[in-house]
């Protein structure tokens, strides 16, 4: 989950030449006011104090917060790292409500484990819930899918009693298998019953299973619900060879989601996620900005500062041998699709919304703005300054994550 991971796929579609079909823009830094929108004002303050150095003065703080162990460390620049993330996603909302654009992609996004009071599973701050938020205050229904191998609970907890938003997770389930949540029945309560879509998925599915669930569950969500904007999580650690994840897919299966969303034409807000293995998260999200970009790429790798990382390949596309045997047979894969539908067809059609006065547009405000004078246009190198690149690689002696299979460091 280190930013390294981001660099790497960064530089693939730079030297693919896919930036000269989209705007790129430095993420807008988030606040605590941006981020109190759905996280508690102590949780906030919380993640801005706490440093390695001063984390045993918080020890009480840290657990019930639930900062501090293996899977949420503490980390120079941790504040501003949730800030940077949460920032991006919340500007592409801002982007699709004003019509700047059909589609807004933060690969950097997609922490969908973090909750109202405490940090899961690699996730601080929940962008994914952040930028529904936003996107709410222009649209009534917004359509949440999440393609990571695990399931979304932050954001299914986050929107479990309303009709504005429904959840859709397809992640594996059983066994212990983290975070333990997403079972197909649970569907919602209250005004968002129904609006929870859990599709429970065993151990090794491959690409043509995963279409089978995958085309027909959106298509029918789509004939309900009626959706007019669409988050869609692509977290990568569903791919085949993933160091969490235990399913089976190719770039192109993984892909061929991102496709399918797509042809919806519906204003879309594309996260990235998880993703264990640095070489295939990079492979996978670079081949998907191909496709939300309308352009075709080679298989044949180009040279970038990282082409070391992707020996011996030194392919977009590998193939996937299956590591087990897929646990999803036909009759299971059935009886998930007519549940599903079934339950869709207990919703309300395309639910309204009463009038209401709508909540005003975030202001792009840092944190020190108000000392600022008002009279001053802001310098180039002042917006440069936005993006620090302090802490973002990490090479120490306890860095122990190296891909046993090639020598190379992954982060």
């Amino acid at each position: 989950m280190k930013p390294h991971r981001l660099a790497v796929t960064h530089s693939l579609v730079l030297n693919y030449g896919l930036y000269k079909k989209m705007h790129v823009y430095k993420p807008y830094r988030a606040s605590s006011q941006d981020m109190v929108r759905f996280h508690s004002h102590e949780y906030i303050d919380f993640l801005q104090r706490v440093t390695p150095m001063n984390i045993h003065g918080f020890s009480k703080s840290a657990t019930h917060f639930n900062v501090g162990l293996d899977d949420c460390p503490v980390f120079d620049g941790l504040y501003d790292f949730c800030s940077m993330y949460t920032g991006a996603s919340l500007d592409g909302a801002t982007k699709l409500n004003h019509n700047t654009c059909d589609i807004a992609i933060n690969w950097s996004g997609g922490l969908h484990h973090a909750k109202k009071f405490e940090a899961s599973g690699f996730c601080y701050i929940n962008d994914i819930v952040v930028a529904i938020l936003e996107l709410l205050k222009y649209h009534p229904r917004v359509l949440y899918i999440d393609i990571d191998c695990h399931h979304g609970d932050g954001v299914q907890e986050a929107f479990y009693l309303t009709d504005r938003v429904m959840t859709l997770s397809l992640h594996q389930y059983g066994n212990g298998f983290f975070p333990g949540t997403g079972d197909m029945y649970e569907l919602g309560s209250e005004a968002g019953k129904y609006y929870s879509v859990n599709v429970p998925l065993k151990s090794g599915i491959d690409d043509p299973s995963y279409m089978q669930i995958f085309k027909p569950v959106i298509t029918a969500v789509m004939e309900y619900y009626r959706p007019t904007a669409i988050v869609l999580q692509c977290g990568a650690d569903s791919l085949a060879y993933d160091r969490l994840g235990c399913f089976n897919l190719s770039t192109k299966g993984h892909g061929e989601c991102v496709k399918f969303v797509k042809d919806l034409n519906v204003p879309t807000l594309v996260l990235g996620g998880g993703g264990y293995v640095l070489k295939n998260v990079a492979r996978c999200w670079t081949y998907e900005t191909s496709i939300l970009v309308d352009t075709e790429i080679t298989d044949e790798l180009p040279y970038t500062t990282y082409f070391e990382y992707f020996a011996p390949d030194l392919c977009l596309h590998v193939d996937s041998i299956p590591r087990q045997e897929n646990g999803n047979s036909k009759a299971y894969v059935e009886s998930i699709i007519r549940t599903t539908v079934d339950n869709l067809r207990m919703v309300e059609f395309a639910p309204s919304v009463q009038m209401y006065d709508r909540p005003p547009d975030f202001i792009k405000k840092e944190e020190n703005e108000d000392a600022a004078n008002p009279d001053e246009r802001e310098t180039e190198e002042q917006r440069n300054a936005r993006v620090e690149p302090e802490n973002e690689f990490y090479d120490g002696d306890k860095d122990q994550d190296q891909d046993q299979d090639s020598g190379t460091r992954t982060t």
